[in-house]
């Protein structure tokens, strides 16, 4: 791999701790510290997305990069950092935070000017850590790095996964937090991005009372990350505060259309380029309901629920006018704005849910259907993926109750069925008032709803299978993650098996997960 080519801008714009201690402190008025990987003496690798890898411009792995993709004796040109941020995590300031499991090889640029940062994830602790020991356990790393990928190629902005590999370490977690800690096997995984800018670091700065530094971030974002900026002076932040916002209002849209579930938006898991970023304690939708979290942390509140995510997207947008107020010096603006996101966001949910259900426009009477359409999917229980892929295979000789049975995750009465029935006629008569023909409405339909996601008891099936070194399940997964539209594996276009209900895993996750 080129890794000669990566080079570290950051750093060299902005002033740090160069002191590589990785005593977890305070680091006042500086946005990182230098901190070198921990090091691993038998790492090996699981799997390397060398697509990737090739798009980003490192080119092709050879044996001799393991050490590179665990941060194993790294040559001289770079030089490994963490950043410092801060955030409100459940509602709550948290102060200085950072990047505690994660550590910055710095970014490439590839041969058409593309900007990539390069991140290993559980590679040894900074001074961010928290009294952590900043490595990860297998599961949480299988888990970002099929997640990411996934999302990628449902069309949804994210950060993406280079590697995957042990460490050769054991590391002792307490997956649900209840007294019972054990040893799990250690692994690193390379996560990529244009970049890992969140709303926590602009939070940090302007909570510090650093003007010059947040200002020096701004403009730094600005020039690299939103060349669509061309404005100056005051109006490049007030423009710059705008495309955050409706990059953020985008990416929720993009999150209800596919069922994806964070659980954990906290600020400092908000990306300032519109990403998703920090996959956790997140999940894809089973059974549709709007007040799903997959997080156990995030009972009983629901605070990151489903059907809330454009809602604290929106508190979380807030908090950033908060900390970019002192470059912006707009009330009024910063208001506006953000009472804007609530219009534009609905206004693209609804949208996404015509191209969904296969409208050809948004109409009036298309509120109350799909509200309705809401409170059929919770009372039947219905798996969201499956549902749409089953509606769009339904005709007028269909047999509703035997097309739908297999979609519900409880057994539906008379009365559940006589509901179902009048949705479907509902919808038939909604379908009338298109422009477009059937073949237009089917293949808006089909580029839209997915046959495919990544279901957490897979992802929990994959692991068991990678942990007792076996790596089918694994290469099935990421052939059917690149081919979301497509049913490559008719066994995993299914509803969440029964025996799964209550794993933990598969139904919760902590954030540990």
């Amino acid at each position: 791999m080129n890794i000669e080519r990566i080079r570290q801008p950051f750093i060299e714009n902005f002033p740090g701790d160069f002191s590589n201690n990785p005593m977890q402190r305070n680091t006042p008025k500086v946005l990182f510290a230098t901190i070198k990987p921990a090091g691993f003496d038998k790492p090996e690798l699981i799997t390397f997305n060398e697509a990737l890898s090739e798009e980003i411009g490192l080119g092709k792995y050879e044996d001799k990069d393991l050490d590179f993709l665990v941060g194993n004796h790294l040559p001289d040109n770079i030089q490994t950092y963490a950043t410092a941020y801060a955030g409100h995590q459940f509602g709550n300031w948290a102060g200085q935070l950072g990047d505690g499991r994660a550590i910055l090889a710095g970014e490439i640029i590839n041969e058409a000017g593309k900007k990539t940062e390069i991140q290993w994830k559980g590679a040894g602790a900074t001074p961010y850590s928290r009294h952590a020991d900043g490595r990860a356990v297998l599961r949480s790393s299988v888990r970002e790095y099929l997640m990411s990928e996934a999302m990628y190629h449902l069309g949804i902005p994210t950060t993406r996964a280079l590697s995957l590999a042990f460490t050769g370490e054991d590391v002792m977690r307490d997956i649900m937090y209840n007294g019972n800690p054990k040893l799990e096997k250690g692994a690193v995984v390379i996560r990529t991005a244009e970049s890992f800018l969140r709303f926590g670091h602009f939070e940090l700065m302007s909570a510090q009372r650093e003007y010059n530094n947040l200002q020096e971030l701004a403009d730094f974002t600005i020039e690299n990350y939103y060349p669509e900026i061309t404005s100056t002076d005051d109006k490049k932040y007030r423009d710059f505060f705008e495309n955050i916002c409706t990059r953020t209002a985008d990416l929720m849209v993009e999150w209800f259309r596919v069922g994806f579930v964070h659980g954990v938006m906290n600020t400092d898991n908000m990306s300032v380029l519109g990403l998703t970023i920090d996959y956790g304690p997140y999940s894809m939708m089973d059974e549709y309901d709007l007040n799903f979290t997959p997080n156990t942390t995030d009972l009983p509140g629901r605070r990151y629920a489903f059907g809330k995510q454009g809602q604290i997207a929106q508190w979380n947008l807030w908090q950033l006018a908060n900390a970019l107020h002192p470059l912006i010096k707009d009330e009024k603006f910063l208001e506006d704005t953000l009472n804007n996101f609530g219009t534009y966001f609905w206004e693209a949910h609804d949208q996404m849910l015509c191209r969904k259900f296969g409208f050809d426009q948004l109409r009036k009477e298309d509120e109350d259907f799909f509200t309705n359409w809401q409170g059929l999917m919770q009372e039947l229980q219905l798996d969201y993926t499956l549902f749409f892929n089953q509606l769009a295979k339904t005709t007028q000789e269909t047999n509703i109750s035997e097309h739908f049975k297999e979609v519900s995750y409880i057994i539906l009465d008379e009365k559940k069925l006589t509901k179902l029935n009048n949705f479907i006629k509902s919808y038939r008569s909604r379908l009338e008032l298109n422009s477009n023909s059937r073949e237009e409405c089917l293949a808006m339909m089909e580029k839209t709803n997915p046959k495919f996601i990544l279901r957490n008891y897979l992802l929990y099936e994959c692991i068991e299978e990678i942990s007792n070194g076996k790596k089918e399940m694994l290469e099935k997964l990421t052939k059917a993650l690149e081919n979301p539209y497509q049913e490559i594996y008719p066994e995993f276009s299914v509803k969440r098996p029964s025996g799964y209900d209550d794993t933990a895993g598969c139904s919760t996750l902590s954030c540990s997960s």
